[in-house]
């Protein structure tokens, strides 16, 4: 068994990159996130080929990002809500580019400039309106420091393999609690980049990193292409955990902190005789609708538990295809769901048209 040492969520995410092969990243200070940079700043200059660079604006740090993964190598930028908002045309670049790179997003409370405390509410941003056009990112979305470790690594791999952006949408809460993790994380994958920027010696034609087509039909059948290698991600990369469903009657949908909080509210509900579960969503995109919808076919309702308005209950909704009611449990502006408010949802499911 691996040792584990105590590690604040964002600074054990950017050693998780460092030991994937991240030797480069751009960012911006923003709460909760600037540990990530902080870290960075420190250890980065310290690797042979390390680069570290505090780019004068998330627009900027963005572009950097663009150019580094256009030349093959693993790069990384992170941010917090309103700064990734400013990502958005450098993420639909990366997307038409067919440009891998990681970018980590910390989220706070808006909209606008919100607060510093931990929400849930860019759901939308990252799994629907992450830039203009027609484009996906893969969306990982730990529930625990570990897992800022692990999807980290994983995160770097899924962008190599399929050749596209991918985020950590992690919860304020997952960057600045501690807890021991274990880093031992295996062999990086070297993934063969024959589409790289490097210089061609004379000896190959040169490659062109580009997202702009003037006929309108060479960029019609890039997206098709691009939806065939999204389509090959759904069947393939889906993510996610059972949380005691072998019997469950009511199913709580949850990730990141309001996770950690459903699965407490779980153990009292069952002390009192009702038989509840959860699935945790890992992958953001792809959902695991598959998995819902399965679902739907034995549970009396479902929960979705989130620290937004609601965001992710129409993924619920859509996945099981209104076979069953589905209930909100949300705190929003930086408040956490408790243990009770997520019994209180429990019981009105049990007294709600699911329990016919």
């Amino acid at each position: 068994m691996s040792e584990k040492v105590l590690m604040k969520g964002n600074e054990a995410l950017a050693e998780a990159a460092i030991m994937a092969g991240c030797k480069h990243y751009f960012g911006y200070p923003i709460t909760p996130q600037t540990e990530v940079a902080a870290y960075m700043s420190k250890r980065l200059p310290k690797i042979e080929g390390g680069v570290f660079l505090q780019a004068e604006s998330e627009i900027a740090a963005i572009n950097m990002v663009i150019g580094v993964s256009s030349t093959g190598k693993r790069v990384m930028t992170s941010s917090s809500s309103p700064g990734i908002a400013l990502k958005s045309e450098g993420l639909s670049y990366l997307a038409g580019c067919d440009l891998p790179a990681l970018i980590v997003n910390v989220q706070r409370g808006g909209p606008g400039l919100g607060g510093i405390q931990p929400s849930q509410s860019d759901y939308f941003h990252a799994t629907r309106g992450a830039g203009h056009g027609d484009f996906h990112m893969i969306v990982l979305a730990p529930s625990s420091v570990q897992e800022m470790v692990n999807l980290t690594f994983k995160g770097f791999d899924l962008g190599d393999k399929y050749r596209m952006p991918t985020m950590i949408l992690a919860d304020g809460t997952m960057g600045q609690m501690m807890e021991p993790v274990s880093l031992d994380l295996g062999e990086v994958t070297k993934y063969d980049k024959p589409w790289a920027l490097t210089g061609t010696n004379g000896e190959r034609k040169p490659n062109i990193v580009n997202s702009l087509f003037l006929k309108p039909e060479e960029l019609e059948q890039f997206n098709f292409d691009r939806y065939k290698r999204y389509a090959e991600i759904e069947k393939n990369e889906v993510m996610y955990e059972e949380y005691k469903m072998e019997d469950a009657e009511y199913c709580i949908v949850a990730f990141g902190v309001a996770a950690r909080v459903s699965q407490n509210a779980i153990d009292e509900a069952r002390k009192n005789g009702i038989k509840v579960g959860m699935i945790r969503p890992i992958t953001l995109w792809p959902f695991p609708k598959e998995v819902l919808n399965k679902a739907a076919d034995k549970v009396k309702a479902f929960i979705s538990v989130e620290l937004s308005m609601g965001q992710m209950i129409e993924d619920v909704e859509l996945s099981i295809r209104c076979k069953k009611p589905v209930l909100l449990c949300n705190r929003t502006g930086g408040m956490i769901p408790t243990t009770k408010n997520v019994l209180d949802s429990i019981n009105e499911a049990v007294n709600y048209g699911g329990a016919k």
